[in-house]
């Protein structure tokens, strides 16, 4: 088999796929530069929008966080991390002023992890900002053929495919 570009194998003679459309090391490749033009675009929105030190770990972390507020070890299971590694997150989540750690009111020997005013800000802006992003693609593409495309994409994904562990996942 020929080396695809980025060395990986599988390109098959002539750059095209056994069903004779694109090449199969091109679909993951396509669908995370899709995500990364996103999300990209959010965060330059963010940065304009007052939230320069804001990056895509941190919104994850942030949704795992929630609304209703979490320990360190529940941020941990929910982002795939170690409570030890959710802790150094929610360090420079703190420092850059997004949460607050406070007494956990129905246990006192725990500390909750809360949003400040400005955490929940940043997620605001960061829903508003996905949701202008995504009517750009609707302008670019078409109502019928983004929702097609999230449908697929819905079928395609297993269950449960909506962890917030990205994180864990590109670093091993």
């Amino acid at each position: 088999m020929a080396e695809a570009p980025g060395g990986h194998a599988g390109a098959h003679p002539g750059g095209e796929g056994p069903g004779g459309e694109g090449r199969g090391f091109e679909l993951p490749l396509l669908l995370f530069a899709g995500f990364r033009s996103v999300i990209d675009a959010l965060h330059r929105e963010l940065a304009e929008e007052g939230h320069p030190d804001m990056r895509p770990a941190y919104g994850y972390a942030l949704q795992a966080v929630g609304l209703r507020g979490a320990t360190a070890s529940e941020i941990g299971r929910r982002l795939g991390v170690s409570k030890q590694a959710a802790g150094k997150t929610v360090d420079r989540l703190e420092g850059l002023g997004y949460v607050e750690r406070a007494d956990d009111p129905d246990d006192g020997r725990r500390k909750l992890v809360r949003l400040t005013a400005r955490g929940t800000d940043v997620l605001a802006r960061s829903a508003a900002g996905f949701d202008r992003l995504r009517a750009e693609w609707v302008l670019a593409l078409g109502a019928d053929r983004v929702r097609a495309l999230e449908d697929d994409l819905r079928t395609m994904a297993p269950d449960g495919a909506f962890r917030l562990d990205v994180a864990s996942w590109f670093n091993g």
